[in-house]
């Protein structure tokens, strides 16, 4: 699963891409006319690996993981092919998730690029651009139907759902906001929208702003709650020290500024679940490794995560929940109280489950 980190310039997306990702990317890189986008991945905290590990002292531990994309500042134009738009849009498509940095922190030494702060004006404008490029897809994918020489019913039909498309868009309707039925996607499921793409929110704040708040605070949530769109308040400075720190020495700088939990590590889980995203656990003396898989997925085809040769062998999963673990302290104590219980190819992981597959080699 890939990440887009996007923004106008300046907003700080370069330095969040390093926390989450633990890159060391130039973070005036883009300002010096620098267009490629940066790919690394981002380790996603979990306690329930800590706590296995402590268990288990494995020799290796294995965190999920999900691959970040720092996209390049996006300029106002970019749907036109503006600046380097055509680039920004063509890494965009291949993200399944975005996640929005906006800046609300004032610098006289940075520049907005838009002249001034407004965190409201920033979420609408990228959102516009992409509204705009969706557009522009919807129109020349239907221009290209009708230059056609033979329009069959199937092309007809996929000109009826992009025209219902085309009136939404151009309503300033994002096509996440249109309700379409089953045969209505499947016709334009071979077309790459960008406006169905989940989006998240990061605010990017200053240490006071984060201790104290700041002007609009309530408006902005307020905003963000009424348009579906996770907002999280994160400063990329606070958590670029933080990162720089001890334990000791960090726990004393997070409470100073009521700090619970890193911003960073809120976001990562996140955007791993705003994607869908469950982890299943695999525990040992060899590793400790959290399995990313999609929410739904049966034992079966999770087996086929670890190897292929597990799905096609698979006879039954032993599982323990993690909660019913934790409670137990050791597997041993688990299977003599009688909480692990052998499941079938069917059945549905979840969350949080540890799991011991049984297959023919």
């Amino acid at each position: 699963m890939k990440v887009g980190l996007v923004g106008l310039p300046t907003v700080g997306k370069t330095t969040f891409f390093n926390l989450l990702t633990n890159a060391k990317v130039e973070t005036s890189a883009f300002q010096s006319g620098k267009i490629n986008a940066n790919f690394s991945l981002a380790r996603v905290p979990d306690e329930r690996v800590d706590f296995l590990a402590e268990v288990y002292k494995p020799k290796k531990v294995t965190y999920a993981q999900i691959e970040v994309i720092d996209i390049p500042g996006l300029v106002s134009g970019a749907s036109e092919g503006k600046g380097s738009g055509n680039q920004f849009l063509d890494n965009i498509r291949k993200v399944d998730c975005l996640v929005h940095i906006v800046r609300a922190f004032s610098d006289e030494s940075i520049l907005h690029p838009e002249g001034s702060i407004d965190v409201i004006r920033d979420i609408e404008n990228i959102g516009m651009e992409l509204l705009l490029a969706d557009l522009q897809l919807v129109e020349t994918r239907i221009e290209r139907i009708d230059a056609g020489k033979k329009i069959t019913k199937e092309l007809t039909a996929e000109r009826e759902v992009l025209q219902k498309l085309r009136e939404s868009l151009e309503n300033e309707i994002g096509l996440s906001d249109i309700e379409l039925s089953e045969e209505e996607q499947r016709i334009i499921e071979h077309l790459d929208f960008l406006t169905v793409k989940p989006v998240i929110i990061v605010i990017n704040v200053d240490e006071q702003q984060l201790a104290e708040g700041y002007e609009s605070r309530e408006k902005i949530l307020n905003y963000c709650k009424e348009k579906n769109l996770p907002a999280f308040e994160v400063s990329a400075k606070a958590e670029a020290e933080i990162s720089e720190l001890d334990e000791q020495d960090r726990a004393v700088f997070m409470k100073e500024l009521n700090i619970k939990e890193s911003g960073i590590d809120l976001l990562a889980r996140a955007i791993y679940e705003k994607l869908n995203l469950i982890s299943f656990l695999t525990a040992g003396e060899d590793e400790v490794k959290a399995w990313t898989i999609t929410r739904g997925t049966n034992a079966k085809a999770a087996a086929g995560k670890i190897h292929s040769d597990i799905e096609r062998g698979f006879i039954r999963a032993e599982v323990i929940n993690f909660k019913d673990f934790k409670e137990c302290g050791n597997m041993v104590k688990a299977r003599e109280l009688g909480k692990l219980r052998l499941e079938g190819k069917e059945y549905i992981i979840q969350d949080g489950d540890i799991i011991n597959f049984r297959f023919n080699g």
